[in-house]
Protein backbone atom coordinates (compact mmCIF):
# COMPACT_ATOMS: atom_id res chain seq x y z
CA UNK A 1 0.00 0.00 0.00
CA UNK A 2 2.76 2.39 1.05
CA UNK A 3 4.31 1.43 -2.73
CA UNK A 4 1.09 2.57 -4.37
CA UNK A 5 1.03 5.55 -2.50
CA UNK A 6 4.38 6.71 -3.27
CA UNK A 7 4.18 6.40 -6.93
CA UNK A 8 0.71 8.01 -6.89
CA UNK A 9 2.58 11.18 -5.14
CA UNK A 10 5.31 10.97 -7.75
CA UNK A 11 2.73 11.27 -10.77
CA UNK A 12 1.06 14.33 -8.88
CA UNK A 13 4.20 15.88 -8.87
CA UNK A 14 5.90 15.31 -12.41
CA UNK A 15 2.46 15.94 -14.03
CA UNK A 16 2.49 19.30 -12.79
CA UNK A 17 5.18 20.43 -14.98
CA UNK A 18 3.44 20.87 -17.83
CA UNK A 19 3.40 24.29 -19.60
CA UNK A 20 -0.39 25.01 -20.66
CA UNK A 21 -0.67 28.08 -23.39
CA UNK A 22 -3.02 29.63 -23.15
CA UNK A 23 -4.33 31.57 -26.81
CA UNK A 24 -5.81 34.46 -25.98
CA UNK A 25 -7.97 36.96 -28.50
CA UNK A 26 -5.89 40.37 -29.73
CA UNK A 27 -6.52 43.54 -30.34
CA UNK A 28 -5.06 46.91 -32.08
CA UNK A 29 -3.80 48.46 -28.57
CA UNK A 30 -6.26 51.49 -27.26
CA UNK A 31 -4.81 54.85 -25.87
CA UNK A 32 -4.95 54.23 -21.72
CA UNK A 33 -5.86 57.79 -20.13
CA UNK A 34 -4.78 58.22 -16.70
CA UNK A 35 -5.93 62.19 -16.02
CA UNK A 36 -6.42 62.74 -12.26
CA UNK A 37 -5.71 66.16 -11.37
CA UNK A 38 -5.52 66.68 -7.45
CA UNK A 39 -5.73 69.34 -5.55
CA UNK A 40 -4.26 68.84 -2.17
CA UNK A 41 -5.87 71.05 0.55
CA UNK A 42 -3.46 73.88 1.72
CA UNK A 43 -1.87 73.53 -1.61
CA UNK A 44 -1.46 75.60 -4.64
CA UNK A 45 -2.45 72.70 -7.18
CA UNK A 46 -0.08 73.50 -9.75
CA UNK A 47 2.33 71.13 -10.22
CA UNK A 48 0.01 68.47 -12.08
CA UNK A 49 0.56 65.23 -14.40
CA UNK A 50 -1.49 63.28 -17.02
CA UNK A 51 0.07 59.46 -17.72
CA UNK A 52 -0.79 58.17 -21.42
CA UNK A 53 -0.33 54.44 -22.26
CA UNK A 54 -1.54 51.81 -24.45
CA UNK A 55 -3.08 48.72 -24.00
CA UNK A 56 -1.68 45.55 -23.92
CA UNK A 57 -2.08 41.98 -23.61
CA UNK A 58 -2.97 40.32 -20.31
CA UNK A 59 0.45 38.41 -20.39
CA UNK A 60 2.84 41.47 -20.90
CA UNK A 61 5.03 42.70 -18.09
CA UNK A 62 5.78 46.39 -19.71
CA UNK A 63 2.98 48.80 -20.39
CA UNK A 64 3.87 51.31 -23.40
CA UNK A 65 3.84 54.40 -23.53
CA UNK A 66 2.50 56.24 -25.24
CA UNK A 67 4.79 59.36 -26.72
CA UNK A 68 4.71 62.24 -28.61
CA UNK A 69 0.82 63.50 -27.77
CA UNK A 70 -0.35 66.59 -27.68
CA UNK A 71 -2.11 67.09 -24.29
CA UNK A 72 -3.52 70.19 -23.12
CA UNK A 73 -6.51 71.16 -20.40
CA UNK A 74 -8.80 74.25 -20.64
CA UNK A 75 -10.94 76.48 -18.25
CA UNK A 76 -13.93 78.07 -18.76
CA UNK A 77 -12.18 81.02 -18.89
CA UNK A 78 -10.01 79.94 -21.88
CA UNK A 79 -6.98 79.39 -19.75
CA UNK A 80 -4.59 76.94 -21.50
CA UNK A 81 -2.65 74.83 -19.79
CA UNK A 82 -0.39 72.77 -21.40
CA UNK A 83 1.25 69.50 -20.38
CA UNK A 84 4.92 68.58 -21.68
CA UNK A 85 6.08 64.44 -22.02
CA UNK A 86 8.87 64.35 -19.50
CA UNK A 87 11.23 62.10 -21.91
CA UNK A 88 10.03 59.12 -23.70
CA UNK A 89 7.68 58.27 -19.81
CA UNK A 90 4.37 59.06 -21.37
CA UNK A 91 3.99 61.02 -18.38
CA UNK A 92 3.00 64.47 -19.49
CA UNK A 93 3.28 67.42 -17.04
CA UNK A 94 2.68 70.68 -16.16
CA UNK A 95 3.26 73.50 -13.74
CA UNK A 96 0.58 76.42 -14.39
CA UNK A 97 -2.76 74.69 -13.47
CA UNK A 98 -4.76 76.77 -11.72
CA UNK A 99 -7.52 74.54 -9.70
CA UNK A 100 -10.86 76.23 -8.47
CA UNK A 101 -13.33 74.30 -6.95
CA UNK A 102 -17.11 74.17 -9.13
CA UNK A 103 -14.98 74.98 -12.32
CA UNK A 104 -15.00 72.98 -15.54
CA UNK A 105 -12.22 72.01 -17.90
CA UNK A 106 -11.88 70.16 -20.53
CA UNK A 107 -9.40 67.86 -21.74
CA UNK A 108 -7.63 67.46 -25.02
CA UNK A 109 -5.13 64.73 -26.47
CA UNK A 110 -3.76 64.62 -29.72
CA UNK A 111 -2.26 61.33 -30.51
CA UNK A 112 -1.26 59.70 -34.04
CA UNK A 113 -3.60 62.33 -36.01
CA UNK A 114 -6.55 61.65 -33.57
CA UNK A 115 -8.21 63.60 -31.01
CA UNK A 116 -9.31 62.77 -27.68
CA UNK A 117 -11.70 64.52 -25.09
CA UNK A 118 -13.22 64.45 -21.82
CA UNK A 119 -14.73 67.09 -19.75
CA UNK A 120 -15.57 67.21 -16.01
CA UNK A 121 -15.68 69.42 -12.65
CA UNK A 122 -13.54 69.98 -9.91
CA UNK A 123 -15.21 68.86 -6.75
CA UNK A 124 -14.36 69.57 -3.65
CA UNK A 125 -13.75 67.46 -0.23
CA UNK A 126 -14.17 67.54 3.41
CA UNK A 127 -11.43 67.13 5.66
CA UNK A 128 -10.85 64.14 7.30
CA UNK A 129 -12.06 64.41 11.36
CA UNK A 130 -10.34 61.56 12.84
CA UNK A 131 -8.91 58.08 12.79
CA UNK A 132 -10.39 55.22 14.94
CA UNK A 133 -8.42 52.14 15.04
CA UNK A 134 -10.28 48.49 16.30
CA UNK A 135 -7.50 45.88 16.92
CA UNK A 136 -9.73 42.84 17.44
CA UNK A 137 -11.44 43.12 13.74
CA UNK A 138 -12.25 40.88 10.97
CA UNK A 139 -13.16 37.15 11.15
CA UNK A 140 -10.45 35.95 13.56
CA UNK A 141 -11.03 39.33 16.10
CA UNK A 142 -7.34 39.90 15.54
CA UNK A 143 -7.29 42.28 12.38
CA UNK A 144 -6.70 46.07 12.94
CA UNK A 145 -9.40 48.12 11.17
CA UNK A 146 -9.37 51.85 10.87
CA UNK A 147 -12.26 53.89 9.99
CA UNK A 148 -11.22 57.65 8.99
CA UNK A 149 -14.02 59.35 9.84
CA UNK A 150 -15.86 63.11 7.92
CA UNK A 151 -18.82 65.15 8.38
CA UNK A 152 -20.79 65.23 5.04
CA UNK A 153 -22.19 68.52 4.01
CA UNK A 154 -25.54 68.57 4.93
CA UNK A 155 -28.32 69.08 2.16
CA UNK A 156 -25.90 68.54 -0.62
CA UNK A 157 -25.64 65.63 -3.06
CA UNK A 158 -21.13 64.57 -2.31
CA UNK A 159 -19.63 61.76 -3.62
CA UNK A 160 -16.09 60.61 -2.20
CA UNK A 161 -13.08 58.11 -3.25
CA UNK A 162 -11.35 56.94 -0.33
CA UNK A 163 -7.45 55.64 -1.32
CA UNK A 164 -5.70 53.95 1.84
CA UNK A 165 -1.72 53.54 0.93
CA UNK A 166 -0.17 51.66 3.47
CA UNK A 167 4.02 50.81 4.37
CA UNK A 168 3.51 47.32 3.85
CA UNK A 169 3.46 45.42 0.51
CA UNK A 170 0.41 45.51 -0.31
CA UNK A 171 -1.70 46.96 -3.12
CA UNK A 172 -3.92 50.14 -2.04
CA UNK A 173 -7.08 50.16 -1.07
CA UNK A 174 -9.58 52.05 -3.34
CA UNK A 175 -13.44 52.72 -1.66
CA UNK A 176 -16.05 55.07 -2.94
CA UNK A 177 -19.55 56.09 -1.12
CA UNK A 178 -22.28 58.40 -1.76
CA UNK A 179 -24.44 60.05 1.15
CA UNK A 180 -27.83 59.45 0.21
CA UNK A 181 -28.45 57.39 3.15
CA UNK A 182 -26.00 59.39 5.90
CA UNK A 183 -26.42 63.19 4.45
CA UNK A 184 -25.25 66.13 6.93
CA UNK A 185 -24.20 62.75 9.39
CA UNK A 186 -20.96 61.75 10.89
CA UNK A 187 -19.76 59.00 8.92
CA UNK A 188 -15.91 57.36 7.64
CA UNK A 189 -14.08 55.69 4.96
CA UNK A 190 -13.38 51.76 5.98
CA UNK A 191 -9.59 50.23 5.65
CA UNK A 192 -8.47 46.85 7.01
CA UNK A 193 -5.47 44.50 6.33
CA UNK A 194 -4.59 41.22 7.62
CA UNK A 195 -0.87 41.73 7.91
CA UNK A 196 -1.04 44.95 9.46
CA UNK A 197 0.56 45.76 12.80
CA UNK A 198 1.55 48.51 15.17
CA UNK A 199 4.11 51.03 14.35
CA UNK A 200 2.84 50.64 10.25
CA UNK A 201 2.00 53.66 8.47
CA UNK A 202 -0.90 54.73 6.00
CA UNK A 203 -1.49 57.42 4.55
CA UNK A 204 -5.01 58.23 3.90
CA UNK A 205 -6.55 60.08 1.36
CA UNK A 206 -10.52 61.28 0.58
CA UNK A 207 -11.09 63.29 -2.85
CA UNK A 208 -14.45 64.74 -3.50
CA UNK A 209 -15.81 63.34 -6.92
CA UNK A 210 -18.22 64.00 -9.43
CA UNK A 211 -21.41 61.17 -9.54
CA UNK A 212 -20.41 60.33 -12.93
CA UNK A 213 -16.88 58.88 -11.46
CA UNK A 214 -18.24 57.23 -8.70
CA UNK A 215 -20.67 54.99 -10.64
CA UNK A 216 -17.39 54.89 -12.91
CA UNK A 217 -15.62 53.57 -9.90
CA UNK A 218 -18.62 51.52 -8.63
CA UNK A 219 -18.47 49.00 -11.32
CA UNK A 220 -14.75 48.94 -11.83
CA UNK A 221 -14.43 47.87 -8.32
CA UNK A 222 -16.87 45.39 -8.81
CA UNK A 223 -15.19 43.82 -11.58
CA UNK A 224 -12.13 43.82 -9.98
CA UNK A 225 -13.21 42.50 -6.33
CA UNK A 226 -12.18 38.94 -5.32
CA UNK A 227 -15.57 37.42 -6.35
CA UNK A 228 -15.04 38.51 -10.16
CA UNK A 229 -14.47 35.00 -11.06
CA UNK A 230 -10.74 35.47 -12.44
CA UNK A 231 -8.85 36.84 -15.22
CA UNK A 232 -10.35 34.77 -17.65
CA UNK A 233 -13.75 35.66 -17.15
CA UNK A 234 -16.13 37.60 -19.22
CA UNK A 235 -16.67 41.15 -17.93
CA UNK A 236 -20.58 41.92 -18.02
CA UNK A 237 -19.75 44.93 -19.58
CA UNK A 238 -16.76 47.35 -20.87
CA UNK A 239 -16.47 50.17 -18.46
CA UNK A 240 -16.14 53.53 -20.44
CA UNK A 241 -14.92 57.10 -18.90
CA UNK A 242 -15.72 60.38 -19.78
CA UNK A 243 -13.11 60.20 -22.55
CA UNK A 244 -14.16 59.80 -26.40
CA UNK A 245 -12.38 59.81 -29.65
CA UNK A 246 -13.91 62.97 -31.81
CA UNK A 247 -11.91 61.80 -34.65
CA UNK A 248 -13.01 57.83 -34.78
CA UNK A 249 -15.73 57.08 -31.99
CA UNK A 250 -15.43 53.56 -32.27
CA UNK A 251 -11.51 54.08 -31.02
CA UNK A 252 -12.87 54.92 -27.96
CA UNK A 253 -9.82 55.04 -25.17
CA UNK A 254 -9.95 53.56 -21.92
CA UNK A 255 -9.86 55.80 -18.40
CA UNK A 256 -10.79 58.44 -16.98
CA UNK A 257 -10.65 62.31 -16.49
CA UNK A 258 -11.30 63.24 -13.47
CA UNK A 259 -10.33 66.87 -11.03
CA UNK A 260 -10.53 66.42 -7.04
CA UNK A 261 -10.19 68.47 -3.89
CA UNK A 262 -8.26 66.00 -1.82
CA UNK A 263 -7.56 65.82 1.94
CA UNK A 264 -4.54 63.65 3.27
CA UNK A 265 -3.91 62.35 6.76
CA UNK A 266 -0.87 60.14 7.43
CA UNK A 267 -2.21 57.74 10.33
CA UNK A 268 0.79 55.72 12.55
CA UNK A 269 -1.01 52.31 13.44
CA UNK A 270 -1.03 52.08 17.40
Amino acid sequence: MKKLFSIFVLVLLFSCEDVIDVDLNSTEPRLVIEASINWLKNTTGNEQEIKLSLSAPFFDEEIPPANNAIVQITDSNNNIFNFLEDGQSGIYRTNSFIPAIDETYTLSIAYQGQTYSGTETLKSVVPIDFVEQNNEGGFTGEDIELKAFYTDPANIENYYFFEFISDIPVVPTLEVYEDRFTDGNQIFGFYSEEDLESGDVVTIRNYGISKRFYEFMFILLQQGSENDGGPFETQPATVRGNCVNTTNPNNFPFGYFRLSEVDELIYTVE
